[in-house]
């Protein structure tokens, strides 16, 4: 008889505890975000991308000008005799060193302009879906791209897209 009380008790513990547990577990609330497409429809985004456009055309255009400038001066060095050639050589040497020097620094300075520009949009984007997180009661947000399967009713994308574009982040 004893044995079956403590049966019985340990069956109840187990019992209440998995409907304890059931019940704080469907008090979660879960939700998820598709990180790429409030990306891309953030209006920040939108502004940096032309702002970065705008200056990798204007370096674009800045290099075109300096390569046709040193065709041009290839093109002139080969009209030249051999000894006038060797003489002009170590100029045009020069000039495509220090354009090629200039070319890379350029390049790495707009990759580092656009890293930049990413890592603070998508620390805006954590903070308003934080900000969203603790206003809605939920208790974790996912990135879709995780997700093996979600149910459209969590996703959160919208809202978090119009609090990031009215400047609620």
């Amino acid at each position: 008889m004893r044995k079956a009380t403590v049966v019985l008790w340990g069956c109840l513990v187990v019992l209440s505890l998995s409907l304890f547990t059931g019940s704080a577990l469907a008090a979660d609330k879960f939700g998820y975000i598709d990180l790429s497409r409030t990306f891309s429809e953030y209006n920040k985004t939108k502004g940096y991308d032309k702002t970065l456009n705008d200056k990798e055309k204007a370096y674009t255009d800045e290099r075109d000008k300096k390569v046709a400038e040193l065709k041009s001066l290839q093109d002139k060095l080969n009209l030249l005799n051999d000894k006038e050639r060797e003489a002009k050589r170590g100029e045009l040497d020069a000039k495509m060193k220090a354009f090629q020097d200039s070319d890379r620094q350029k390049q790495e300075d707009l990759r580092k302009d656009q890293d930049e520009k990413m890592k603070e949009i998508l620390k805006d984007i954590e903070d308003a879906v934080k900000k969203y997180a603790v206003k809605g009661g939920y208790t974790m947000i996912f990135n879709d791209r995780v997700l093996v399967y979600q149910d459209k009713a969590l996703e959160i994308t919208d809202q978090i897209i119009a609090d990031l574009n009215k400047g609620g982040k």
